[in-house]
């Protein structure tokens, strides 16, 4: 027979484009030994493009459904509808008739099929598609089969199938539809079997749901089921459904829904036996297929029919390990508030400036923390400190501990790495004895910072070539000495610890808490925070010129700079914005992703914040924003002294902690710096980089330069010292990265694949009140902005950010707020630190938050006790 109908049997996997991702994979199974799938064809998108390709009316359709977006819906619908008609209506093919009446008459005449759509785009590894095409039981006769291959074409173009497509970017014309035609069996009890728990991941863990009758039911959600969980060989855990409800074969065709006897109703659906023998096929089709599998199966007479498999596809991918032992992993992104994918260039530098245990898993970092939790010495304070950085983590990492089977004790090893103790290091404690004597310290880490600095972009102007990959090689090392310098680490720990200090003996003493909340607020030295003033005293040097503010209004594009210049004023704007760039334009939302555009690269990003600082401030803002801070810090720390003053042993308490307020002052803003240094360093090698990406694009070796972001540095350093590059590689990464943008990142993930989450214990809370942690004092009502993507912000003073993280380079919006929510975070992560400086009530780590909260709401944010209100 012609390409035009295949038995299962005739497939191969190379034949995707040909038979459908169902169709593709029921070949892959009839080819597993002992797997039982009912024997069956397939009409290929052969015998669909040939039905089609000359039919005016539907290329004319297909090319309108080209142009809609998602929004479009009545002319989706319309559009849809009319092919899915001339679907209906069009000729099979003479020769596909032919072609199905002689598979139909091989495998019976007498039995019943099923008749299933499979499309190209369907089953895959990165997208199920799953029930977005229509599914026939029970269907008698050949005339009957080829109506419903007629209905299965049309099944294509379903609105929800049409709107899927849109959404995940496939071309409507490059997506064809096959049709698998399968004996049908009719079994006693059907359902669906995971070889990877869909609700926590865990790859050693089975879950079946198995339910009577037709499986088709239970994937409709039309009946409940039993669910069985399966591990190494033995059920480990059962729930069994009340089942009301069973659809059956009907012997004249068609299927018809039953109400099953009450005595049978709460009965298990399989027995012990027969749930192991179902785990142990699903492993065997796993481990043929090579990855985790979504499978239905029909049980017939105690056999077991397998009707379908298909990858699982909302699997989070599991950190690479080194070995198969039992791993503990912790997201490097929710540490650093930024829970984006980063492309592979992002990734690799990431990973050469660390020194902590680092794993990749798709588009993120994550930390391997198995050692620090199974040394009893350090397995607290490992906890400890990342619930100063996480919470959630934090109590996931107590969930898995008390797990004593997971994480065998080992001799007692008490070093914890520098990034788990903070982003950026921990020092000994000797040397946070000698910064209490020594105020110069922050002046002179900063002075180095910044002499290296412009040593590096004064040296990497005279290479070219591969002679740049091993420069900044070699200069990573200086990187990594900048930020793991002891001193460094030991000047913020000390202001860190200070700051505990200071609320626990003030609650303590004085029944006040969060009282460094106060103590914090404009500080010196703090690097980001004077970013957002900064941008309030660009806003100044351009409110006088209404040109200015008109044009900028107007602007779409990063080349504005270049015509500001022919308003009045536009030279003093253009001086002042190029000003701020020249000392903050290495920054952007997301910036550990080096791959990111940043602002220097795309100022267009920063017109509406300058715009709202324009409508919304006076001049001179910023001064008096800081001014205020710095006043309202001054007159707590007076009022503390004083009430000290009145207790017992009143002085030498209020001689200490007057000490304790020095360290924090003098020491706390310089927690921003490291980080700072390390992003101006990144900027400068992806300038260097991108130069070298512009004569790659010269030679044809990419296509653009942004190409090199979905390389690793060391694939990169080998193209440009060899000029060659497999031309499917960044392709196959661009896909990668789309897919992996989709997922969300669990915040603690074990070798098994098994995401651990946390849970806030709070009692006497306000009804439905969203929980978080509370990270900056105070409570303050207002319209909530759920923004998502900073280019996005149009906020008015007084409105509370509600978002899923802020990086430093969220800040110049926190100027404008009254409060802040986000979905990540810990007490001290950059927003948290920048909120307490700027006095905003702030609340994060609140699960979901960017969608339990509607933007334009109205909420209170209560940042001392660490909750939501919507009002």
């Amino acid at each position: 027979m012609s390409s035009l109908v295949l038995s299962f049997q005739e497939m191969d996997r190379t034949q995707l484009v040909l038979v459908g991702g169902k169709g593709l994979n029921l070949g892959e199974l009839s080819k597993i030994e002992d797997i039982q799938v009912p024997e069956g064809f397939c009409v290929t998108t052969a015998g669909y493009r040939k039905a089609i390709e000359h039919n005016e009316a539907y290329q004319a359709l297909l090319e309108e459904l080209t142009m809609l977006k998602v929004e479009d819906r009545d002319q989706i619908g319309e559009i849809s509808r009319q092919i899915r008609q001339i679907l209906m209506e069009v000729d099979i093919p003479a020769d596909v008739v032919e072609a199905v009446t002689h598979y139909h008459s091989e495998l019976g005449d007498e039995h019943a099929y099923a008749v299933r759509s499979s499309a190209t785009a369907e089953d895959l590894p990165h997208a199920s598609f799953a029930g977005q095409q229509d599914t026939y039981l029970n269907i008698i006769g050949v005339k009957a089969i080829l109506q419903h291959i007629s209905l299965c074409w049309a099944s294509l173009f379903t609105d929800r199938a049409v709107t899927y497509r849109i959404q995940n970017g496939f071309e409507h014309s490059q997506v064809y539809l096959a049709v698998i035609v399968q004996r049908m069996v009719f079994p006693h009890a059907s359902g669906i079997l995971f070889t990877a728990d869909p609700m926590t991941s865990n790859r050693k863990v089975l879950s079946i749901d198995a339910s009577y009758g037709l499986g088709e039911a239970l994937v409709s959600g039309l009946v409940s089921a039993d669910n069985y969980h399966v591990q190494e060989g033995k059920i480990v855990n059962k729930r069994i459904a009340t089942k009301q409800l069973a659809v059956y074969a009907r012997k004249e065709g068609g299927t018809e829904t039953k109400q099953i006897d009450p005595d049978q109703q709460k009965t298990q659906t399989l027995t012990e036996h027969q749930i192991v023998a179902l785990a142990r096929i699903g492993r065997q089709i796993e481990a043929y297929i090579g990855c985790p599998q979504d499978i239905e199966w029909c049980l017939v007479d105690d056999t077991f029919y397998i009707v379908q498999s298909r990858p699982i596809t909302t699997l989070f991918p599991i950190p690479e390990a080194m070995d198969q032992e039992n791993r503990v992993y912790i997201s490097v992104g929710h540490q650093q508030m930024m829970t984006d994918a980063i492309k592979p260039l992002g990734l690799s530098f990431y990973l050469l400036t660390t020194r902590a245990p680092m794993r990749k898993a798709g588009g993120w970092l994550f930390v391997d923390v198995t050692q620090m939790l199974s040394s009893p010495a350090s397995r607290d304070k490992v906890i400890d400190a990342l619930g100063k950085s996480e919470p959630l983590i934090k109590v996931a990492l107590k969930t898995i501990v008390a797990r004593e089977d997971f994480i065998k004790s080992s001799p007692d090893d008490s070093k914890i790495p520098s990034s788990i103790r903070s982003n950026e290091g921990m020092s000994p404690s000797h040397f946070q004895a000698q910064i209490e004597y020594d105020p110069t310290i922050v002046s002179d880490l900063i002075e180095r910072n910044q002499t290296s600095i412009a040593a590096l972009k004064q040296n990497i102007q005279t290479k070219s070539g591969s002679d740049v990959c091993d420069f900044i090689l070699e200069d990573l090392k200086e990187l990594r000495e900048l930020l793991f310098d002891p001193r460094s680490s030991a000047v913020f720990m000390t202001a860190m610890n200070a700051s505990s200090w200071i609320n626990e003996k003030m609650n303590e003493w004085l029944g006040e808490k969060n009282v460094a909340d106060t103590l914090t607020q404009s500080v010196p030295n703090n690097i980001t925070s004077q970013m957002g003033l900064a941008l309030l005293d660009v806003a100044d040097v351009i409110r006088p010129y209404p040109e200015v503010i008109d044009y900028l209004q107007q602007v779409k594009d990063d080349n504005f700079m270049e015509e500001l210049v022919k308003y009045e004023g536009g030279q003093e704007a253009q001086d002042a914005i190029n000003h701020y760039l020249s000392k903050y334009g290495m920054r952007c939302a997301g910036e550990i992703d080096m791959s990111k555009p940043r602002w220097s690269e795309k100022p267009l990003t920063l017109v509406p914040i300058i715009l709202a600082n324009i409508k919304n401030f006076e001049p001179n803002a910023g001064h008096r924003k800081f001014e205020q801070g710095l006043q309202e810090a001054l007159n707590k720390e007076q009022e503390l002294i004083e009430r000290l003053n009145q207790l017992p042993d009143g002085q030498s308490k209020a001689e200490e902690t007057k000490r304790v307020i020095n360290l924090i002052r003098n020491f706390i803003g310089y927690r921003e710096y490291p980080k700072y240094g390390m992003i101006s360093r990144y900027f400068v090698y992806k300038q260097a980089l991108l130069r070298e990406a512009e004569r790659l694009v010269e030679t044809g070796v990419i296509h653009e330069k942004e190409d090199i972001y979905y390389l690793s540095f060391g694939e990169l350093h080998d193209v440009v010292r060899t000029n060659k590059l497999d031309d499917g590689i960044i392709s196959k990464r661009k896909e990668d990265y789309k897919f992996f943008s989709k997922l969300t990142p669990p915040r603690v993930i074990t070798s098994d694949g098994e995401i651990i989450a946390g849970a806030y214990e709070r009692e006497h809370l306000p009804a439905n009140a969203l929980v978080g942690l509370a990270v900056s004092s105070g409570v303050i009502e207002g319209r909530a902005r759920v923004i998502l993507n900073m280019e996005e912000a149009n906020l008015e003073e007084g409105d509370i950010l509600v978002t899923s993280f802020t990086d430093p380079g969220w800040t110049p919006l926190f100027v404008s707020i009254k409060g802040l929510v986000t979905e990540v975070g810990g007490l001290m992560t950059h927003g948290a630190v920048i909120a307490r400086e700027y006095g905003l009530p702030a609340v994060v780590g609140v699960e979901h938050a960017t969608k339990l909260i509607k933007d334009g709401q109205r909420i209170r944010v209560n940042g001392t006790e660490g909750y939501i209100e919507i009002l």
